[in-house]
């Protein structure tokens, strides 16, 4: 990171430049700024149930807004940054509807 030498804001990256965006102050880029140009994403696993595949996953009574049945399939995925609690998925036993449990 580099900071402006004027302000003291945290300078950014502008057009193979630094730029302040409080006071506009630009100075050339150097190697120690730890400028990120390229940010990686890692792929993540998906699971999609089909058919009676999810016949083998555990029960919950919860009511579907369907068709009114009160028990689902349920399944735990973890969609967000690990410090995040998991996400819970749910499948009606009746008519296949799947949604996930929001806090």
């Amino acid at each position: 990171m580099e900071f402006c030498p004027k302000c003291k804001s945290m300078m950014m990256p502008s057009a193979g430049k630094m730029k302040c965006k409080k006071c506009g102050c630009e100075k050339e880029r150097t190697k120690s700024a730890g400028v990120v140009e390229k940010k990686e994403f890692q792929e993540r696993e998906v699971t999609v149930l089909e058919g009676n595949e999810a016949a083998g996953l555990p029960t919950s009574k919860v009511v579907c807004e369907e068709c009114g049945n009160n028990l689902a399939y349920w399944w735990l995925r973890q969609l967000r940054s690990a410090d995040e609690s998991e996400t819970r998925f749910f499948r009606c036993t009746k008519c296949g509807r799947t949604w996930r449990e929001y806090d």
